[in-house]
């Protein structure tokens, strides 16, 4: 196969170094404290109030950042390795575990679970009953909790030992053996780096782009964030300068784009995001949101989007094209993904193979070198602190078993048959996939609706099901976090025994923050405008979901369709098939199938302007440089942003507590 000359550039974005050290340390055990009693408030309100994934990230930053400062003015420096241990741990906290209860209180009382006649199925071991929850009030600390809980709590557990199972095997095969770019992850350890190039620094352009980064994320956040959400406390109507989460168009364009959403965001982390994303996964993603503004019209013209009217909003607009269209069509799509990197994986491994029992001496000579490759698989790196893949493999089977067998103990009649399928054919399938898909662009892939499938193929009857522990994650996605790690330096060793510090912390404050923020204000609600616009939208395709194996009229069968299905899958693999073809980038087809899956558009087109204003004016300006100054850009944007979020949540704290006092 060619080599892709984009994908290589973001491989030499960053190289390893070759000295590797531990990172954890004191200063580690004290961050772990921090993050969890002081960054985790702020990132769990701040995935209510705006939402998305760089909120996290955000959170990160700021931790790390203040780290950074306090031990320069202590007259100490932190090394990489400790930075990055900060970074680590700083991400696991803020994976709130009980933000999850948050939605379980919802779901069980939500308007479309009722109407369908399912939240009185809903196991108790899961969340209460609304009736429970109505008589107890917006509370955690009730009997009623106990075991939804103890659950999460061991699904904690057991996740994060789960971490170095198959998703450190897929590392070592997508990083040493493919040698895949993973371009995300030099935003990560490029910002880790900047913070320890301040003095005497090789690069003290790192700096300089991080405090670039970070001023302009201060004076994003102030407005964006900080403003409304300390106006909504101290004034009667909050003071939105920038709509959240966004600003939808959709009743005013129904006579000109029926059946079609549109909606516009202001955050301008996407606009910097599509700086750092390789250009043409961008392109593709914008030629599929653009795409679906030509196709969405015509096929309420032709009579499949039927459900649609003219005055729903851009949720409802998304939902109901769902059902009636894109359901199937996007799972044909996404098998797709997953059908043309499994070609690109194995295609060149079978091919030797073929030419080498043709009896061809060169060919002989290259499969002879292929044991190579599964060589270096198994050969640790003693640098990095590598473990055998073998462990690895032998934590994914243990992780695998424990959960088949609690579900079995929970649900009477469970189909443990089809389970064992997943762990054994398609976690491993679809990780292999994803990892392979976040090496190469920064994106995860996974197959929708597959274990939905499954249930309404095994004929079990029920709710109860659907919240089985059931072993089916996708770990493509956590190779990056070992690819970064792996750049920073940093001993695997470091890692784990900041995994044993922070678990307990995270347990004890995610619990209590989970618990202020709910007594705060009924979530969703006004107070939480991201989760007031979305959250709706997701208990609906829930129900829809669920009503597979509901018994009666199922409103998720009646939206299958298979020649939808096939569209789908027929238009992924012939855009594969044209680009490969004449020679275009194949990451054009990725970004085409992430725009036209029915995701919001509402960024599309700041991740656009983005990636041209990236690639035809700041790449002509500084060249090559371009391309390393953005990862250290973004950080220090999601640094600044992530400040304003923690001062902004702490003084709505502060305002919610004091509110009941009488002066």
């Amino acid at each position: 196969m060619k080599e892709d000359v984009e994908l290589n550039r973001y491989r030499d974005l960053m190289k390893p170094p070759e000295v590797f050290e531990d990172g954890f340390n004191w200063r580690a055990a004290a961050g772990a404290a921090f993050v969890g009693f002081f960054m985790l408030p702020a990132s769990m309100y701040l995935n209510l109030f705006v939402g998305g994934s760089g909120v996290g990230a955000a959170a990160q930053w700021v931790t790390v950042i203040l780290f950074a400062e306090i031990a320069r003015r202590s007259l100490k420096e932190l090394k990489v390795q400790e930075v990055y241990v900060l970074f680590f741990m700083s991400g696991m906290a803020l994976s709130s575990p009980f933000e999850g209860l948050l939605w379980q209180q919802y779901l069980v009382q939500s308007e479309p679970m009722r109407s369908m006649g399912m939240a009185q199925d809903i196991p108790s071991w899961y969340a209460p009953s609304a009736a429970v929850i109505g008589a107890n009030g917006r509370t955690f600390f009730t009997a009623g909790w106990f075991w939804p809980i103890m659950l999460c709590s061991l699904s904690l557990v057991i996740g994060k030992l789960d971490q170095y199972g198959l998703a450190y095997v897929l590392y070592r095969i997508t990083n040493d053996v493919e040698k895949l770019p993973f371009p995300m992850a030099p935003v990560s350890a490029s910002g880790i780096t900047a913070l320890t190039d301040a003095k005497g620094s090789k690069e003290p352009w790192r700096w300089r782009c991080f405090s670039i980064g970070g001023v302009i994320g201060i004076v994003f956040g102030m407005i964006y964030v900080g403003l409304p959400a300390i106006t909504s406390q101290i004034l009667s109507k909050k003071i939105e300068l920038l709509p959240i989460p966004w600003v939808d168009f959709t009743p005013q364009t129904a006579g000109v784009l029926p059946a079609t959403p549109v909606n516009f965001s202001f955050d301008l982390g996407s606009l910097i995001g599509g700086m750092v994303l390789p250009f043409w996964a961008v392109i593709g993603s914008a030629i599929g949101v653009l795409s679906t503004f030509i196709l969405n019209p015509l096929l309420h013209k032709w009579g499949i989007l039927t459900t649609w009217n003219p005055q729903m909003r851009v949720t409802d607009t998304l939902y109901s094209n769902n059902v009636d269209f894109y359901l199937s069509f996007g799972i044909g799509q996404t098998i797709a993904i997953v059908l043309i990197s499994m070609i690109q994986i194995f295609g060149p491994v079978l091919a030797l193979r073929k030419l080498a029992r043709a009896g061809k001496a060169q060919d002989k000579s290259a499969a002879a070198a292929e044991p190579g490759i599964w060589k270096k698989l198994v050969t640790n790196d003693p640098r990095r602190g590598d473990f055998s893949i073998y462990a690895a493999l032998g934590i994914y089977a243990f992780s695998s078993t424990f959960w088949i067998v609690l579900s079995c103990y929970l649900i009477e009649g469970f189909p443990w048959q089809f389970f064992a399928f997943y762990a054994t054919v398609y976690t491993p399938l679809i990780s292999y996939a994803t990892a392979k898909l976040e090496g190469i662009a920064g994106q995860a892939v996974s197959i929708p609706y597959i274990k939905e499938a499954t249930f309404i193929l095994s004929g079990y009857q029920g709710v109860k099901i659907w919240f089985a522990p059931a072993p089916i994650p996708n770990y493509g996605e956590a190779t990056v976090g070992f690819r970064v790690m792996e750049l920073t330096g940093t001993k695997l060793k470091s890692v784990i025994k900041a995994t044993i510090v922070v678990l307990p912390i995270v347990v004890v404050a995610s619990l209590i923050f989970s618990q202020l923020l709910w007594s705060m204000a009924e979530i969703p609600s006004a107070a939480y405008p991201y989760a007031q616009q979305m959250w709706e939208l997701r208990a609906k395709n829930t129900a829809l979901t669920y009503s597979a194996t509901s018994g009666g009229t199922s409103p998720f069968l009646e939206a299958w369709k298979w020649p939808n299905f096939l569209w789908g899958l027929g238009t992924g693999l012939g855009s594969f098939g044209i680009l490969s073809f004449f020679g275009l980038p194949t990451l054009l087809v990725f970004g085409v199938v992430r725009g036209l899956g029915q995701n919001m558009p509402c960024s599309a087109l700041l991740e656009l302007s983005g990636a041209l204003l990236g690639r035809y004016y700041f790449h002509r300006k500084f060249g090559d440089m371009w391309y390393r100054y953005t990862p250290v850009l973004f950080a220090g944007f999601a640094c600044g942003t992530g400040l304003i979020a923690m001062i902004a949540v702490s003084v709505t704290i502060l305002i919610k507590m004091m509110s009941p006092l009488a002066y």
